[in-house]
This record gives structure tokens, C-alpha cells and sequence, in this order.
């Protein structure tokens, strides 16, 4: 690994950082402005999305139940984060997320964790900046809700044929 591989993950790790500030904060043009422009969003129950030009209005949708508390009452904390560069001008990802809420959409009992997930991400440099090109949420608590394939891609296949033949044993 190069100085400037390093250097391209800690840019695309920063890309990411930002991409919380910008929801958590409200700044919805400047979160769109880290997608490619055919970048396509899969979020679970948000839908999945197709296009930098349907998402300022597909993320407001989303977050405006959680915005009415004010902002920065969602936190999106990623973490985990790893980027693996692909080519020159291509890198895929993974990120743990924990999203957090204070107010009124925080869960029963006073719970202030509404979802943990796992980002399975392309990035794509063009005019020498990252952007995300792909963005896949898995949902992993409180509900589990994998996109096709996600598994098998990630997870060894003997890990995946023991889960489903040999019982749990602590």
C-alpha cells in the first residue's frame, strides 16, 4: 500500500464522516453533493433510489419525522469502516452504522437506538473528488432486512453453511 492509497481511503473515510454531518445537520444539498450523479441508494424500508436528482427530496421525506425534534436529534454514527480501492478511480466499502435518536421518534421505554445496519458501499472518483456511487443499508436490528446477496458477499461460505446445519453453541 502506497502514500497515496492511504491517502485516497482517508478521503473516502472522510466522505463518509461528512455524509452524517450533512443529514444529522439538515444540509441536504451538500449530502447529495457527495453522490455520483447515477448513484444508486438502497435503504430498506426507505425504498431505493436512482439518480442524484430524486434524492434531496427522498431524504427529506425520510428524515422529516426525525427533523421536527430539531437537528442533530438523529445521529448517524458510522464506524468500522472499511475501504478497499478497486482501480484507480474505484473503491468499495463497508461501514457499521448506529443510528441514534433523542426526541420524539426515540423507540419505547426511552431507547435511544432506532437502527444498527451495515453500508456496503462503491465509491468512484471523478474530477479528482470521491463520491458514493452505490449505497446499500443493511438493516441488521431491530428488524433484519439483508439485500440479495449481501451474505454471500461477505460472510465466508462455511461460516453460512454451519449457521443453517449445526446448532448454536455458547
Amino acid at each position: 500500500m502506497t502514500i497515496d492509497d492511504l491517502l485516497d481511503i482517508e478521503s473516502i473515510k472522510h466522505l463518509r464522516a461528512l455524509g452524517s454531518k450533512h443529514l444529522d445537520s439538515g444540509d441536504l444539498e451538500a449530502l447529495v453533493d457527495l453522490y455520483t450523479e447515477d448513484a444508486v441508494c438502497e435503504f430498506g424500508p426507505y425504498g431505493s433510489w436512482h439518480g442524484r436528482d430524486t434524492f434531496l427530496a427522498n431524504f427529506a421525506e425520510a428524515e422529516a419525522p426525525f427533523y421536527k425534534s430539531g437537528y442533530f436529534s438523529n445521529l448517524h454514527v458510522i464506524t468500522n469502516h472499511v475501504v478497499e480501492l478497486t482501480g484507480p478511480d474505484t473503491a468499495s466499502g463497508l461501514v457499521y452504522l448506529l443510528d441514534f435518536v433523542a426526541g420524539d421518534m426515540m423507540r419505547e421505554g426511552g431507547n435511544p437506538l432506532y437502527w444498527l445496519g451495515v453500508y456496503d458501499e462503491r465509491y468512484r472518483r471523478g474530477d479528482g473528488e470521491w463520491r458514493i456511487s452505490k449505497q446499500s443499508l443493511n438493516f441488521v436490528w431491530p428488524q433484519r432486512m439483508l439485500n440479495d446477496g449481501f451474505l454471500e458477499q461477505h460472510a465466508p461460505s462455511s461460516h453460512l453453511t454451519r449457521l443453517t446445519t449445526e446448532p448454536f453453541r455458547a
